[in-house]
């Protein structure tokens, strides 16, 4: 309980106010490096120095691989690249990450409830409320057969990125992407698993028995099941009453469900 207490503070501190406790002390580390380094290429080089000191970076590994967003993004592209849709839709998934995976090799539609005004490259950009039926022409039942929603499902309905409050959004949400989706098409859905709760505005945590009994509802029937943790541990299993009881005793792992929509299902 006290770790998990720290945990969110931590993340309050450090994620929504930028006050970062780790990078300090670790950037603290690195000044009488940076001032010795500082001398000794002055020796040397006689022309124009700006003081502007990068403290934190050689402590680093060379990329981050071990969250689980890349984790997530990586799998899913490879996925979306075997599989080769005619026509792939996303709804909130992260642009700096799995849309630009995707813009990279195939052309790609997204939806979010927040704006984006770049031009990008493959994309198609279309704002809209998923917790709300799509009714325009632009996009109706069956409107493709292959949609992705990465690490956005849990937001539904919390009012973080201005959402209305709705505490069956994630519900509603589910409905009126399932519609989107022919069948056959795939979904790949991924959101924060563990012991059921709403960690308020934030996000939501599903029990994945939730996430399951709801997609069954509208049609889908899950494939497989990818389990990240939050140190980018990577764990395929048979899915099990046991394994998804497990799950739902854990603080928290990301789900990645791959659904497949069953023929004569409307959402």
């Amino acid at each position: 309980m006290l770790k998990s207490f720290l945990t969110k503070i931590r993340w309050v501190v450090g994620v929504q106010l930028g006050l970062d406790h780790r990078r300090f002390f670790t950037s603290l580390r690195g000044v009488p490096r940076f001032v010795s380094d500082w001398r000794r290429f002055r020796q040397d080089y006689a022309g124009r120095m700006d003081f502007k000191p990068c403290l934190f970076d050689r402590f680093e590994e060379g990329g981050s691989t071990k969250d689980e967003y890349f984790w997530q993004d990586l799998l899913v592209a490879r996925m979306v690249f075997a599989e080769h849709p005619q026509k792939h839709v996303d709804i909130g998934s992260r642009v700096d990450g799995f849309v630009a995976h995707l813009a990279s090799f195939r052309d790609i539609e997204v939806f979010d409830v927040r704006p984006i005004t770049t031009v990008i490259p493959g994309v198609t950009f279309r704002q809209a409320d998923l917790m709300k039926p799509l009714t325009t022409a632009a996009a109706g039942e069956g409107y493709c057969d292959s949609l992705s929603c990465l690490h956005a499902i849990e937001h539904f309905g919390l009012g973080r990125y201005g959402d209305p409050i709705d505490a069956q959004g994630y519900e509603r949400g589910l409905a009126n992407m399932a519609a989107l989706l022919q069948a056959g098409g795939r979904f790949y859905l991924s959101t924060p698993i563990g012991v059921e709760r709403v960690d308020f505005n934030a996000n939501r945590v599903f029990d994945p028995r939730t996430i399951l009994a709801c997609a069954q509802r509208q049609g889908l029937v899950l494939k497989q099941l990818t389990v990240i943790s939050s140190g980018g541990d990577v764990e395929n299993n048979t899915v099990t009453d046991q394994w998804l009881l497990t799950l739902s005793q854990a603080a928290y792992n990301l789900g990645v469900f791959v659904f497949e929509k069953q023929a004569g299902v409307k959402g």
